[in-house]
């Protein structure tokens, strides 16, 4: 599978524009890709006018069927388009080799929705939980430019690399979480990100390796604010 210079490097070029193809029915749809079926909720009206997209990142393992639950209530109460894809591997490709298969196919299914939804350029988030709280940080942090928010749930780790933009940044975890310790992972990569001057919302509470509904509200509760005129 060929792919970019770009994609090497952990950088995506879809960007949001204007839309050229009709827009995709309201509910759940599978879009086949590169990687496999990534999985795309449309709210129950479907949108005509700019509209928030988040993109959630499962965690190793995963599948995009089983992660709908985590953001799938808050995607029909705030009205955003929920992207959830599917990773080549058992976990995203910077973990298993290096950037490459699945930044191409993240671009390629982002490409697809920016042409059939009017998606607001200023509430595009990416997110992910576990591997995928990883792979969201590593990947958002280079893409900066796209992602204006980036929300990491119980994340183990921050590739290093060039960044772009300043992208604020929500991190969670669970005090006793025995799959990714909190003090081995977000108790360091927090205050590494706000050294760096990232403006970073961090939240622990008494649980483990989970994410629950309370702290994915309070993640996503800019959305339901009304954008700047």
């Amino acid at each position: 599978m060929t792919h970019t210079t770009e994609h090497r490097e952990g950088r995506l070029t879809a960007r949001p524009a204007v839309p050229t193809r009709p827009p995709l029915e309201p509910g759940l749809h599978s879009i086949r890709g590169r990687s496999g079926d990534h999985l795309l909720l449309v709210p129950a009206e479907s949108p005509d006018i700019p509209v928030p997209l988040v993109v959630f990142l499962h965690g190793s393992g995963g599948e995009p069927a089983r992660s709908l639950a985590f953001l799938e209530a808050e995607a029909a109460r705030l009205g955003f388009v929920l992207l959830v894809p599917k990773s080549s591997s058992y976990t995203w490709d910077v973990i298993v080799g290096g950037f490459g298969p699945d930044v191409a196919a993240l671009d390629d299914v982002l490409a697809e929705v920016f042409d059939r939804f009017p998606v607001d350029p200023e509430r595009v988030l990416l997110s992910g939980f576990s591997d995928g709280a990883s792979y969201a940080l590593t990947l958002g942090l280079r893409n900066g430019d796209l992602f204006r928010r980036i929300l990491a749930f119980s994340p183990g780790f921050v590739v290093p690399g060039p960044r772009e933009g300043r992208p604020p940044v929500f991190v969670s975890h669970g005090t006793s979480d025995p799959i990714l310790p909190i003090d081995r992972c977000s108790r360091e990569i927090v205050p590494r990100l706000r050294a760096e001057g990232y403006d970073v919302d961090y939240r622990e509470f008494d649980d483990g390796h989970v994410v629950p509904p309370t702290v994915v509200a309070a993640a996503l509760e800019s959305l339901g604010e009304t954008p700047a005129e």
